[in-house]
């Protein structure tokens, strides 16, 4: 599978058909997480791209088709997503460089899980998984994060005692 990078998002809404009248099928978590690894493998297509950011993670989409995006994402010290969701798409991720801390909730008798991401992990989850991802090392971490379909919204959530509660709401405008 070739990946050409591109910095236009698509101009077809997700679940709307295609020029052709056809409507996308997403990918599967599987087949994103290799779109990923892929791309890892290959830092000349995008590590020049890279910035650090001290005010908040750096990002930018390099694919964006009709059934998929993917995104570059630096991470420094203490930067975390905060628990969110992908608006019911398909997604996964990989740390190319560095080491992220992933957080998550498990069913009723496993509460709060938490992964350790080395570079080099790939993940992948389906369209209801809400996590938390942050840098928790001394030094900073790039992943590449692929989705199906493109993102259309994220919402975002607090962790209570109760479990989690709905905060907020971001749509495209706001990448």
């Amino acid at each position: 599978m070739t990946l050409d990078l591109v910095s236009d998002p698509p101009t077809r809404a997700p679940g709307q058909p295609t020029a052709t009248g056809a409507e996308q099928t997403p990918l599967s978590p599987r087949t994103l997480r290799g779109i990923v690894r892929e791309l890892a493998e290959q830092p000349d297509r995008w590590i020049h791209l890279v910035r650090l950011s001290t005010e908040e993670r750096w990002y930018q989409r390099l694919v964006a088709d009709d059934d998929h995006e993917v995104w570059l994402i630096s991470w420094l010290p203490g930067q975390s997503t905060g628990f969110h969701d992908h608006g019911g798409s398909r997604g996964a991720f990989t740390v190319a460089l560095g080491e992220l801390e992933e957080l998550s909730l498990g069913g009723p008798d496993q509460g709060l899980l938490i992964r350790r991401v080395p570079a080099g992990t790939a993940r992948a989850f389906g369209p209801e998984y809400v996590h938390d991802v942050r840098n928790t090392a001394s030094g900073p971490a790039v992943t590449l994060h692929a989705y199906s379909p493109p993102l259309s919204s994220m919402a975002h959530y607090d962790l209570r005692a109760g479990g989690l509660v709905r905060t907020s709401e971001e749509g495209p405008e706001q990448w």
